[in-house]
């Protein structure tokens, strides 16, 4: 249910004063903390190094982190403002149903840990009752098309891309218990170790849930993991929209994997009217299809067992959560130790009511003046890529036409929503944690069904604005923004605006660089899956792209474990072409209110402190797991490549800083690419 912006929500905390005012800023004299680089580097040998390095040196990771960085900081920030919102909601005593209710009730009853544990696996029992009763594959195939039970197949509602102003239904593999099938396929040290203790894990679970046989159920259930991984689609695969754009009727889908009895039983899971799918990943259903036919039914009962309890490890008492952060969190990315629980309370919240929490949050942190400022951002960036759009050399008219329709389709969104989500039904109270996350899983699908039902509305966000983040839609064509990323050191109304253009003018960049990237560009002006490429700039792109690929291919931030090019190739023509328009545009600014010369301001010129802004963004440290992870998981390439792998590229670095041959860094002139 959406409701219309207004200032209805939270009627008894909306008094509560905003905290902006401030006319510094908030990093250094001008936007960049110079305390954090190491001036005394060859900035073209290591220039996130040069930029970083005392920050670097300086920093730990919060024992309760897997990584931290500007994005951790910022959402450390978000999540004490919204703490104190959660707080004040806790305090009313609110009519039922309301935000104020809702939020503050589904908190009380996660911080009370002591009912969550008298409680123990009694909430459970009755799912867990349904698991032990199916005497069939079709009883279990039919648990599969649910809610609450974990399967080898995924549902959710999407834009069609054939005609994005209706929804249709995307089908994808699943059923996988470690994050990526290469952890079940790869041979490396790392991948033996999370194996064994994935193993150890599921037989963890049994053992609390006085399960008998844990020991073999956990090799069982390793063992048709291992087998799904096998036929799963690996992540550069199913980044190819040509691969994944399959659109079957229900027909073809109930042949694809007859064993499913996906006509019964996607009509159980309410989409027995839904005519025809989007099949993501065609072959790994039907060979998931084979693979459950021949395993054993007690083998899949205790797969669903598992899976049911690990998934909700943290609703049924301090064991089964401390078993699950032991895993997920110290094993596979290095945690040391749990977060406090009223910090993973105020994370709870603010993701599952998180339009309930944002508008108050916008309120009291989103001045207007940054609104309107942004908005003059990202028209200056859409202005300058377009000037680049009508230069670009290795692009003909034909295309070049269709890219300059498609960027003025480009629908900015910044801040927050124009409709907020409501959740009207949702019931929550305050002594049943438990009860209160499966309402909501039920509440999520019952409003994907009412949508599927629907027209797409345009104003919907799927973010609330306290989000440390950004995003492209291609399917709508739109670039948002929300009020948790517009903060410094990305965006700060009082800092140079040289680190602005480099910080959040770079972000806006990346963007609308999606929207021209190697799947974004399959879209187009409408968000329609089209070629409109003619076949002699699409080799052109080819030849670009493909060299970038070669470059991330070489690095390896740990021995043994290198980047994707492939994988990440659209996050890394995002940076690369966000830094080239944001320079365009910084450039423009430049001639608009400097009559073409930057003042130089602590010794730095403008040129530098603009490339400094998008170093500063990207300071991060890593945990070892927690990189791998990202390596395998994650299609963005780690910071120091996010910085060095892009300004290597760009000849205003060059000239900013006097590169040359001599420098690490240094690539000659032909082997810079330059794609927007």
């Amino acid at each position: 249910m959406k409701n219309l912006l207004s200032g209805v929500a939270f009627i008894a905390l909306a008094a509560a004063a905003p905290a902006f005012a401030q006319d510094a800023p908030v990093l250094g004299d001008f936007g960049f903390d110079v305390t954090g680089m190491n001036a005394e580097l060859d900035p073209g040998d290591d220039f996130f190094q040069f930029a970083n390095q005392a920050w670097l040196e300086r920093t730990e990771i919060p024992s309760d982190r897997s990584n931290y960085g500007m994005f951790t900081k910022l959402a450390i920030e978000a999540e004490d403002h919204v703490r104190e919102i959660i707080d004040e909601a806790a305090a009313v005593d609110a009519p039922d149903g309301s935000n104020t209710q809702l939020v503050g009730g589904l908190y009380k009853s996660w911080m009370d840990a002591d009912a969550i544990n008298a409680a123990g696996l009694a909430p459970a029992q009755p799912y867990l009752d349904r698991i032990n009763a199916a005497s069939s594959w079709e009883d279990v195939a039919s648990l599969f098309a649910t809610v609450h039970y974990a399967s080898p197949w995924g549902v959710g509602v999407i834009p069609d891309p054939a005609d994005t102003s209706r929804y249709t239904l995307y089908m994808g593999q699943g059923g996988l218990g470690l994050p990526d099938r290469d952890y079940y396929l790869e041979e490396d040290e790392a991948s033996e170790r999370y194996r064994t203790a994935y193993v150890a894990y599921i037989e963890r679970i049994f053992d609390l849930a006085g399960i008998e046989g844990g020991a073999d159920k956990a090799q069982a259930i390793m063992a048709l993991e291992t087998a799904l991984a096998e036929v799963h689609w690996s992540q550069e695969r199913t980044r190819e929209i040509t691969e994944i754009y399959n659109v079957l009727s229900l027909d073809e889908v109930v042949e694809l994997a007859p064993e499913f009895d996906f006509r019964a039983n996607l009509e159980a899971f309410g989409l027995g009217g839904q005519e025809s799918f989007m099949v993501a990943t065609p072959s790994a259903i039907a060979d998931a299809g084979e693979i459950f036919s021949q395993t054993d039914l007690d083998t899949l009962k205790a797969y669903l067992t598992f899976h049911f309890l690990s998934d909700r490890a943290s609703w049924l008492g301090d064991d089964f959560d401390q078993a699950s952060f032991d895993f997920f969190s110290r094993t596979l990315n290095g945690v040391e130790e749990q977060r406090e629980r009223e910090k993973r309370g105020v994370d709870l919240i603010g993701g599952a009511l998180g339009h309930a929490i944002g508008q108050i949050y916008v309120d009291r942190h989103f001045p207007p003046e940054s609104k309107t400022q942004m908005e003059e951002l990202v028209a200056g960036l859409q202005t300058a890529f377009r000037e680049r759009l009508e230069n670009l050399s290795w692009m003909d008219d034909e295309t070049r036409a269709q890219a300059l329709e498609k960027l003025s389709t480009f629908e900015p969104r910044i801040g927050y929503p124009e409709v907020w989500d409501t959740y009207e039904g949702l019931e929550i109270r305050a002594d049943d944690y438990f009860g209160n996350r499966m309402r909501m899983a039920e509440f999520a699908w019952a409003e994907q069904l009412e949508d599927l039902a629907g027209p797409v509305d345009r104003r919907e966000w799927d973010w609330p604005p306290q989000i440390v983040n950004a995003s492209y839609n291609p399917l709508l064509n739109q670039i948002t923004f929300p009020a948790g990323i517009l903060q410094a050191p990305f965006f700060d109304p009082n800092a140079d605006m040289a680190v602005n253009f480099g910080g959040i003018g770079a972000v806006i960049g990346h963007e609308i660089g999606h929207g021209f990237d190697d799947q974004g560009r399959r879209f187009d002006a409408q968000g329609r899956i089209r070629d409109w490429w003619t076949e002699e700039t699409n080799e052109r792109f080819l030849e670009r792209s493909d060299a970038l690929v070669a470059q991330y291919d070489q690095y390896q931030p740990l021995e043994g474990h290198t980047v994707n090019g492939r994988f990440t190739l659209g996050e890394n023509i995002g940076d690369l072409g966000g830094m080239e328009m944001a320079y365009s545009a910084w450039r423009d600014y430049v001639d608009a209110h400097y009559g073409g010369e930057a003042p130089v301001i602590d010794g730095f010129t403008g040129d530098q402190r603009f490339f400094l802004g998008w170093a500063q963004v990207w300071r991060r440290l890593y945990r070892e797991d927690n990189l791998i992870s990202r390596l395998r998981t994650d299609p963005h390439s780690p910071s120091e490549y996010r910085v060095n792998g892009v300004v290597r590229n760009i000849d205003a670095w060059y000239a900013a800083f006097g590169v040359d041959e001599s420098d690490d860094l240094y690539l000659p002139p032909e082997q810079r690419v330059s794609i927007w």
